[in-house]
């Protein structure tokens, strides 16, 4: 965790990736965010920040349908996403 992020941003962020209105989406961001925030730098976390902002269906959609197109400024934390979830055939 880099200076420019402080504890605050990331217990918000960590909450906000766990209580997103549905189960399911609370149970894919949330365990991320647990997992990987800490070792995160400043523009992963922004990127991750600016990802829990999107609405859900959205996302989850990204995340569970791979054959959709992603935003291309969100593929790599999707991909990453898919990888932590073993939703991915490229591990």
């Amino acid at each position: 965790m880099t200076s420019e992020v402080t504890a605050t941003r990331l217990k918000r962020l960590q909450y906000r990736a766990s209580h997103r209105g549905t189960k399911e989406m609370d149970w894919l961001l949330g365990r991320f965010a647990e997992a990987r925030l800490d070792g995160m730098g400043a523009s992963e976390i922004d990127l991750f920040e600016a990802l829990v902002a999107l609405p859900d269906p959205d996302v989850q959609a990204w995340i569970l349908s791979p054959s959709l197109p992603v935003d291309p400024a969100y593929a790599a934390i999707i991909a990453e996403l898919r990888r932590f979830h073993g939703l991915s055939s490229d591990r």
